[in-house]
């Protein structure tokens, strides 16, 4: 019987051992991927966010002439963000009953999983977290712009660590600059009634946020090349813009980092798939003396929505 039951106490050991189970190193790229998988859509709604509100006029200011703008930029995040598939984009090392898991914007409700190691070891299981179940992401921001020479404005925006939700710190920094492109056509540009100008931006991104009660971070780096068109009559301007995006993202956390039973012994760095896409927008800017008041949409894959206020001058 004493012999029974310490064969018992041993299988007992063995089993809870691997209940929370570290990640063995060659399935390391894989347990990368579900993390990627989960991350993802924050990452590129972040992308989509901090490439928005740049502009709101294509005519650059005039020599020290300045703005300063706060901005809302609020992304609206599509159904096809809430879920990741699972099936077998993990090459069979992470199964489940589930044919798919919720992301980070997805359903608040967990998804039971399966780790298998490898033949020589038991599969173990744990539990992919649930998500913020949340359909947009507002993201705050404050620019301000200054005319140089030759028709041309420089842009800087910051926002200090910030709380945008629950769980999630976000500060950034970023610097762009708008130029006519007009004044090097005269002939045809004197003779056309409206502004034309490229424009472009980059935004860092540092964001701290909790999963599973852990703290983790994100550093997305946002880049966006533009053509803008602006036209005003009176005290509103309209504008539209077609432009192209992109972003990338790294995810870090510390060692120990555990999915409910699935632990990374090692500390993290991934860095996702870059992501690049177009987009165009249409917006209308109110004046009034020297107040600004503006409003546009963005269509891309995550669309966003911006609303501002600014004081401009020249």
């Amino acid at each position: 019987m004493k012999k029974l039951k310490f064969i018992l106490l041993i299988v007992i050991f063995y089993n809870s051992a691997y209940s929370q189970q570290n990640i063995l190193q060659n399935n390391l790229n894989q347990g990368e991927k579900l993390i990627e998988a989960y991350f993802t859509p924050m990452a590129e709604t972040f992308g989509a966010g901090l490439n928005n509100a740049w502009y709101n006029t294509a005519k650059p200011h005039s020599i020290l002439g300045f703005d300063v703008t706060f901005s809302l930029n609020t992304v609206i995040i599509p159904n096809s963000a809430e879920n990741f598939m699972i099936g077998d984009n993990f090459d069979g090392v992470f199964t489940s009953s589930e044919a798919d898991a919720s992301t980070i914007f997805g359903s608040m409700n967990s998804t039971n999983m399966n780790y298998n190691p490898d033949n020589n070891l038991p599969s173990s299981s744990f539990s992919m977290p649930g998500g913020l179940k949340t359909p947009i992401l507002p993201l705050p921001m404050v620019q301000a712009g200054i005319g140089i020479f030759k028709k041309t404005s420089i842009d800087i925006r910051y926002m200090p660590m910030l709380n945008v939700g629950d769980n999630i710190n976000v500060n950034l920094y970023g610097i762009g600059a708008k130029h006519d492109l007009l004044q090097w056509i005269p002939a045809v540009g004197n003779a056309i009634p409206m502004s034309l100008s490229a424009q472009a931006g980059y935004t860092n991104l540092n964001t701290e946020l909790k999963v599973a009660g852990q703290e983790v971070a994100l550093n997305t780096k946002a880049t966006t090349f533009n053509l803008i068109a602006s036209k005003k009559i009176l005290m509103i301007t309209g504008y539209a813009g077609v432009g192209y995006n992109y972003s990338n993202t790294t995810f870090s956390a510390n060692p120990n980092f555990d999915l409910n039973g699935l632990s990374f012994d090692q500390e993290l760095d991934i860095s996702f798939e870059s992501q690049k896409n177009l987009r165009t927008n249409i917006g209308i800017r109110l004046n009034i003396a020297l107040m600004t008041i503006h409003a546009d949409y963005t269509f891309a894959d995550y669309p966003t929505a911006s609303i501002g206020v600014g004081v401009s001058l020249r």
